[in-house]
């Protein structure tokens, strides 16, 4: 029996998310040194305020979709269930990670410690924050020979994550992301509230100095494969990974192609680790011989 990890990125993340992993051991403690890397309240930001009728304030959940908190709310969260899961002894036989997911994958396989991780986060979306100017809609229900060739035949538009057979996001300047979406047969097609043209060539100036950032860093040998985002297919060297790593901003989140690795290696469970069943969803409706389990709080972890 095969195991494999997978952890979602930007989309999955939702006001409270933190409140079933506080508790953890660590848990107050890495979301302080986040706060204090960020010069903001992470753990307030991810916990929202409790308005007058109850519910969670619209102005909390605005404040954590900003991809400068996002992506290190959702690293603090997933690798302090990561923490907890090695802390029972558990181990995968494969880790993924779906964009920013990625580098809780690399965290989970030991390649780097969550302070370095913490620190590669906040200037991953700063850099991709400050990167405006494109935009990404997510089709579904489409012919791919059709997408492909209106996407090859359209400048300034590319396949930014290959989601499923059924699920792809576009990315690149609003005019060609809205040209092929509105020409292309298709179920749907839903505009993302982005600021930019992530996982495509736009990025390139971000990913530049990204690469510059992880120059500097020692990646360890990974303990268990790890499949990229940009090349799926399984892989140990910390050198490799972090050459992957670089690539990852201006090209595409390969995730049909990932799924289809953890079949040909024999999964047949795949965890999702984090908030949301994005992960989960996908693979229930592409890998007829994986199963699925989702483990987003402290209580999952008797489960």
């Amino acid at each position: 029996m095969a195991i494999a990890w997978v952890f979602p990125g930007q989309g999955s993340q939702k006001v409270g998310m933190a409140d079933g992993v506080i508790e953890l051991p660590g848990a107050r403690e890495r979301f302080a040194e986040a706060s204090s890397l960020l010069g903001r309240d992470l753990l307030a930001i991810c916990s929202g305020g409790e308005s007058s009728g109850g519910n969670r304030g619209n102005g909390e959940a605005a404040a954590l979709n900003d991809t400068r908190n996002t992506q290190p709310a959702l690293f603090v969260v997933e690798s302090l269930l990561v923490d907890a899961l090695l802390a029972q002894g558990r181990r995968p036989d494969l880790v993924a990670g779906h964009s920013l997911g990625e580098l809780v994958a690399l965290y989970a396989a030991g390649v780097f410690d969550a302070g370095t991780g913490l620190a590669l986060v906040r200037r991953r979306s700063e850099l991709m924050a400050a990167a405006g100017g494109g935009a990404m809609t997510a089709v579904m229900g489409f012919d791919r020979a059709e997408l492909e060739s209106l996407v090859a035949a359209t400048d300034g538009v590319v396949i930014a994550n290959d989601n499923s057979s059924a699920q792809v996001v576009l990315s690149g300047t609003p005019d060609a992301v809205a040209q092929v979406s509105g020409t292309l047969r298709c179920k749907r097609a839903v505009p993302l509230a982005v600021s930019g043209a992530f996982h495509s060539p736009f990025m390139a100036g971000a990913a530049e100095a990204f690469a510059a950032e992880l120059e500097a860093i020692p990646f360890a040998d990974a303990s268990v494969p790890v499949l990229s985002n940009t090349d799926p297919t399984p892989e140990t060297s910390g050198a490799v990974l972090k050459d992957r790593l670089v690539r990852q901003m201006t090209s595409g989140v390969r995730w049909r192609e990932t799924m289809d690795a953890l079949a040909a290696a024999g999964v047949d469970t795949a965890v999702e680790i984090g908030p949301g069943t994005v992960l989960s969803g996908l693979i229930k409706r592409s890998c007829a011989g994986i199963g699925t389990a989702g483990i987003a709080t402290a209580a999952d972890l008797g489960a």
